[in-house]
């Protein structure tokens, strides 16, 4: 793939296994936030193991010295310290929702306040795992192709992704861009 809008389509091609459950002005309520925490999450997994050894070194510190430590060990200003990636979600299909939302629980209070609070992600958890979906959207999303574009994209290339995201998510809702 050559440029940020074939990548965007490969990840836009997800939002199909949504159609009949989800109405198409919805789709990026899924889709957007699974594109963010798996980008997280390939920026986070050369440090994944370091993190989880300090965190299990030194979780007795109070939450915001263990914060800047964590942080620190995964050269970032977030880490996650669950045991839990994609790589590892996909492994156990019969308890994913838990899994994934130990995951998420797992990041740093800035990254998670994101899936809480700015893409309330709990509810779409809750609605794909009512469909039946949630397995496979974290399986797409963990697919070596999707892995391969989070990867290898530049900030400024996964920033054209994810703005082309939003605005195929806005044309097919009928929304003008803003």
């Amino acid at each position: 793939m050559s440029n940020f809008r074939d990548k965007a389509n490969l990840i836009w091609d997800i939002a199909d296994l949504l159609r009949g459950r989800y109405k198409q002005a919805s789709y990026g309520k899924v889709i957007l936030p699974f594109t963010v925490l798996r980008r997280l999450d390939s920026v986070l997994e050369p440090t994944k193991e370091s993190v989880l050894a300090d965190y299990e070194r030194h979780k007795h510190q109070t939450p915001e010295i263990l914060e800047q430590i964590l942080n620190r060990t995964a050269k970032n200003s977030f880490h996650n310290r669950s045991k839990f990636d994609f790589n590892e979600l996909v492994k156990d299909h019969n308890n994913i929702g838990a899994n994934l939302r130990n995951y998420i629980n797992g990041f740093s209070e800035n990254a998670r306040d994101i899936f809480i609070e700015h893409f309330k992600f709990d509810e779409q958890i809750q609605n794909l795992e009512k469909f039946n979906l949630l397995y496979l959207v974290v399986s797409k999303f963990a697919d070596e192709e999707v892995s391969r574009i989070v990867k290898t994209a530049s900030s400024i290339e996964m920033g054209y992704i994810f703005e082309e995201l939003i605005r195929k998510f806005a044309e097919a809702s009928n929304e003008t861009a803003g």
